[in-house]
């Protein structure tokens, strides 16, 4: 996610700016993004966000922001790639310019608007019109540890967001594509860093804390069968990403960037692109039926382990790389949307090659022991290529007959990675999502999920074996894992507020700590 911050902007069954209100909130980006690669005790995860829609919806749409009434779930993540959809291929009716002053008349109207900025007296609609969508976000992520952990503190990080999709389609008529342009800002710290935790608390620290390019991109859709982008894109986008519901990114309900964006265990295992690093790279995705019910998907993606690092924000080429990301998915879906027809569920197999050659497993021991401390002889050996594969299914478990619009949807993922050099070979995610609180709340969500992250075994053994040699200071990984609980508030539709809980079980993987309480905050703004 992650993929989260906007990482969803760019799903949008039309440009429309309004759209891509929702994706800001809670996308996060992926696990690894924390420098030169991932660590067992320090993983800068950064995500997408979520977007709030009109009736489109950004990238991972709008997990914090953004509410679609009638939207049919997005199982394959960029609206811009669902089928069938006339994105890319003709033009969009004309949607009228509203007659209104650039500044809205009341406080209460400024809370009714899509975007922060409104209509800028109608000039946004026109480029609307025109094909051109210019949008941006803020998303903050705040989180204090009263309990446990190597010591109390409060961290705060931030994401700033502004970007553009061209819709050639609509701006000339012809089915040209679209291109995407999206630069992101990070700044902060992270609590993950200091707990410490193996995945991030905050979905959006993370990857280099600094100004680059999130997206730059040329997509095109081929009727309604074929959609295809080439460009510097991430992974997160099209690969193991959350299903959209309600126009909100799923797994993005939640700060924890153990969750939101997209299971965490693939980019620590991988070179798997996470938001917001952007990697040469493409896809291909194919709709056997012309329509959601089921989607077939390949791409390649550039593996650079330094992509994140601040110095390489403005990295463009391949000088680095170390191999090809080469990851396929099937996704099926069954039921009917979020409010009509039966109640929706939605199912995606996937797996990947890496071609990179990295350290086995044994390379990432050290991560876990204090420092200084003698860890022997470790048997680390180079091994050429990694694969691994994941699961992913989200089925809604109730729709309120008064107010279809009010449901609950649960969600599982299990990924799994190569043993041989995976730090997390078996990972697993979990959450309940309920839309419709309070009577008079009909767009706010409470969710509760969590994650059970188990470090590979082979790491335990070598360490029990040296606590048996008299290595009295080892500490022995076996896993970390967590839970959340929190309340989306949602004043307005570019506006989410989520304050929450998180309670980590043996931070940083091991028994050297106090499992750690955290308070936490997340805010979202669509511009």
């Amino acid at each position: 996610m992650t993929s989260c911050a906007f990482r969803q902007w760019r799903n949008t069954k039309r440009t429309s700016a309004a759209a891509l209100i929702g994706y800001c909130v809670a996308v996060s980006a992926s696990a690894h993004a924390q420098g030169s690669g991932p660590s067992p005790t320090q993983h800068d995860d950064s995500g997408p966000h979520e977007a709030v829609t009109e009736d489109a919806t950004p990238n991972q749409s709008s997990s914090a922001l953004a509410i679609s009434a009638d939207d049919p779930p997005t199982l394959f993540g960029n609206p811009y790639n669902r089928a069938p959809s006339s994105l890319g291929t003709t033009r969009h009716a004309v949607t009228p310019v509203p007659d209104k002053p650039f500044f809205p008349a009341s406080f209460q109207d400024w809370l009714k608007q899509t975007t922060m900025t409104g209509d800028w007296g109608g000039e946004r609609v026109r480029l609307q019109n025109e094909g051109i969508n210019i949008f941006g976000h803020y998303l903050e992520d705040s989180a204090g540890n009263p309990v446990g952990g190597r010591g109390r503190t409060v961290r705060y990080a931030h994401e700033v967001a502004l970007g553009a999709d061209v819709n050639f389609a609509q701006l000339t008529g012809h089915n040209i594509g679209i291109f995407h342009v999206l630069l992101t800002e990070r700044a902060g710290q992270g609590i993950g860093q200091q707990l410490p935790a193996l995945n991030s608390p905050q979905e959006i620290f993370g990857s280099g804390e600094t100004i680059r390019f999130t997206r730059l991109s040329f997509e095109r859709q081929f009727g309604r069968y074929v959609d295809a982008e080439i460009g510097w894109i991430n992974t997160e986008n099209d690969f193991a990403q959350s299903t959209t519901h309600w126009g909100m990114n799923l797994y993005c309900q939640f700060q924890t960037n153990a969750i939101c964006g997209m299971p965490q265990a693939i980019a620590s295992n991988s070179g798997y692109g996470y938001y917001p690093t952007a990697h040469p790279g493409a896809y291909i995705k194919v709709f056997p039926f012309g329509d959601q019910r089921m989607l077939v998907s390949a791409g390649i993606y550039n593996v650079d382990p330094t992509i994140s690092n601040t110095g390489y924000a403005w990295k463009m080429g391949l000088h680095g790389s170390t191999g090809a990301f080469l990851p396929f998915q099937i996704g099926w879906h069954f039921g009917g949307t979020d409010t009509h027809g039966a109640l929706p569920t939605n199912i995606k197999v996937g797996g990947y090659w890496d071609t990179s050659e990295v350290n086995n497993v044994y390379g990432q021991f050290r991560g876990f022991q204090i420092a200084g401390v003698n860890v022997g002889n470790l048997p680390i050996e180079k091994v050429r290529g990694r694969f691994g594969g994941w699961f992913e299914g989200d089925q809604m478990l109730q729709r309120d007959r008064a107010d279809p619009n009010r449901s609950t949807i649960a969600f599982l993922s299990f990924t799994w990675g190569d043993p041989r050099t995976a730090i997390a070979p078996y990972y697993i995610t979990w959450g309940v999502v309920r839309k419709g609180t309070f009577w008079n709340r009909p767009n706010d969500t409470i969710s509760i999920g969590g994650k059970f992250n188990f470090v590979n075994p082979k790491l335990g053994i070598y360490a029990a074996d040296l606590q048996r040699q008299g290595y009295t200071d080892i500490l022995k990984p076996s896993g970390e894992h967590a839970g959340e609980i929190n309340y989306g508030y949602r004043p307005a539709p570019w506006l989410t507020l989520r304050p929450g809980v998180q309670y980590i079980w043996h931070p940083g993987g091991t028994n050297r700590y106090r499992n750690a309480l955290l308070l936490d905050m997340e805010m979202g703004t669509t511009f």
